[in-house]
């Protein structure tokens, strides 16, 4: 790629690795570990929410759980991109390239962000961020960044007594593979996760991972 860009910019006559072949890779499924089946309900039951602190957490965990939305989408919500359409719930997220992403909230999520948002008071602060930075028990008005979230994650789960290897990036996994268990097509999968590419969504699915570890036991001696 250096040397191609080279030559186009004119630095090189011709680019001598040209005739180099790079070794093909191909992968079939995503190296993020997902959730197991039962952890996440684990996870969010075990949050102490007699908190604001635990009502942020168990808001924000509930949120990447059930929209499988990326962390930088979700740190980034404000208290009004919740907001009701018609009988339901929306959340609206800010995706990559400027792209805006409205979703229908399940209705577990509403009641633990009602709860959340109530017991808070941000639900009178409209522009406030959703998941705002703690400080001293109490909430700010700075919302939280990825290094904060990833620290939320792994103190939760050392709380659940859940293993540390998960990141926001789990939820996603586990998000899309759960949907598809239950029905959910490849193509709606693909929209809620905002993904360009349905190839992107598949190294989600892990799916085949639970086909194959009951084959692999059909082998008895």
């Amino acid at each position: 790629m250096l040397f191609s860009y080279l030559t186009e910019k004119g630095v090189l006559a011709m680019n001598p690795a040209r005739e180099v072949q790079t070794e093909r890779f191909s992968r079939l499924n995503g190296k993020t570990p997902a959730f197991h089946e039962g952890e996440v309900a684990t996870l969010l039951a075990a949050i102490d929410s007699s908190t604001p602190v635990g009502l942020r957490d168990r808001a924000l965990l509930a949120t990447l759980a059930y929209t499988f939305a990326r962390i930088s989408a979700v740190i980034g919500l404000t208290v009004a991109d919740y907001f009701p359409s018609g009988k339901r719930w929306m959340i609206r997220f800010r995706e990559k390239d400027g792209k805006e992403k409205e979703l229908p909230v399940h209705h577990q999520l509403e009641q633990v962000l009602d709860d959340y948002l109530l017991k808070t008071k941000l639900s009178e602060e409209p522009e406030a961020p959703l998941f705002p930075a703690a400080k001293g028990g109490l909430l700010s008005r700075r919302p939280i960044n990825r290094v904060d979230a990833a620290e939320i994650i792994k103190r939760r789960l050392r709380q659940a007594g859940l293993p540390e290897h998960y990141s926001a990036h789990s939820f996603r996994a586990a998000g899309v593979t759960n949907f598809l268990e239950n029905g959910g097509s490849l193509e709606v999968a693909q929209r809620i996760a905002g993904h360009a590419d349905s190839r992107t969504t598949k190294l989600y699915d892990r799916r085949a991972q639970k086909l194959l570890v009951e084959d692999m036991e059909r082998i008895r001696y």
